[in-house]
């Protein structure tokens, strides 16, 4: 049996324990009649056919350690089957299922987020026995209630917001936390509650700053000298949400500021004069050991994907509802984003602690 292997699309923490899950459990139960090939880069090494055969101390003693052994990369699902004159007129799909037929793999473990779940849905609808594990810091993958990645990212924006507190404390002033998020707000709304943020601001949920600017006020004008509000890098004004996607695009890139945080800032301070302070942690969000949670949930959910290739249960993506492992077919995950319900449990507990969403 011959399995090859990849990651694709953004880092995060836990592809490594994932990998490390999916491999022992490969080689635990089928001893030397399984091969593991791992694929460098994503989808890059699979067109490319940059591809090693590994053995089981390459997955020992990486429990532990963040990022990725085999490397990532972004492939635009776009360009996937646009002909190239690199390739001769052929197609990096054309390429990719040469790669496989080569290597005559019997099935493509793959860990990733939305992009390479269309990916890997396209691959599955040519042929290519895939299984497929969801990662991502946020969560927004349909078909599944956690994907990895998530918890550890929210552990470390949550203790950026913890130590904002004690400068913003001091010195009485609003900070600004920007959380990762373009599309889906669970980073920000995770960290923003559990950080004690007195103000969230995610994509799902439009604010009007003159409301966010009232908050801070009433705040001021109660005693509290200070207000931390958790800001995904996503987050839009009811006007922003009122224009269509053209001219939301134009507006953003004649947008003076560098990021969102830092024109809402100026419009505070505008407004209100208090003084304001941004901070982005950004990648750091990305980095670093898996917590114990998405250990858990890696070696959960890579022994399940062993399971799966050896039942011959291909197209399909490892998933988890009401902390049950499951499966769900690739075509209903491919395309589809989680979103954050503005009416879900944990923005009704956020308004009933007084948070404002900015609305």
């Amino acid at each position: 049996m011959k399995i090859g292997m990849l990651t694709s699309g953004g880092d995060c923490q836990g592809l490594n324990s994932a990998l490390r899950g999916v491999a022992k459990a490969l080689y635990y139960r089928f001893g030397k009649d399984v091969e593991i090939y791992g694929i460098r880069d994503g989808y890059r090494g699979l067109i490319y056919g940059d591809i090693q055969k590994m053995n089981p101390k390459d997955f020992s003693g990486i429990l532990t350690l963040g990022g990725t052994i085999l490397g990532t990369s972004r492939q635009s699902f776009k360009t996937m089957c646009t002909p190239l004159e690199e390739f001769g007129g052929k197609t990096k799909l054309d390429k990719m299922l040469e790669t496989c037929k080569k290597y005559k793999f019997d099935c493509l473990v793959i860990l990733g987020g939305n992009g390479t779940h269309k990916t890997a849905n396209l691959l599955a609808q040519n042929g290519i026995n895939v299984v497929s594990l969801p990662k991502t810091i946020d969560n927004d993958l349909w078909g599944t209630d956690m994907t990895f990645g998530f918890q550890s990212a929210v552990d470390i924006a949550t203790n950026v917001i913890d130590c904002i507190h004690s400068t913003a404390t001091s010195h009485g002033r609003v900070f600004i936390v920007e959380v990762m998020g373009h599309k889906v707000g669970w980073l920000t709304l995770h960290a923003g509650i559990s950080g004690g943020a007195d103000v969230i601001l995610i994509p799902e949920i439009p604010y009007d700053v003159d409301k966010v600017c009232s908050v801070l006020q009433k705040r001021k004008k109660n005693g509290k000298a200070f207000s931390i509000l958790a800001v995904a890098e996503g987050a839009m004004s009811k006007e922003e949400a009122a224009m269509s996607k053209k001219e939301f695009k134009a507006a953003r890139a004649s947008m003076k500021e560098p990021s969102i945080s830092y024109r809402l800032a100026n419009e505070i301070t505008e407004r209100t004069g208090q003084e304001i302070r941004v901070t982005i942690p950004g990648h750091f969000q990305r980095g670093g050991s898996p917590c114990a949670y998405d250990r858990i949930l890696t070696t959960r959910f890579g022994t399940a994907a062993a399971e799966m290739i050896a039942n011959k249960q291909f197209g399909r993506m490892v998933a988890i509802h009401n902390n049950e492992i499951t499966s769900v077919p690739l075509e209903e995950v491919a395309g589809k984003l989680k979103t954050v319900s503005p009416d879900c449990d944990e923005i009704r507990a956020a308004k009933a602690l007084g948070i404002s969403m900015g609305i």
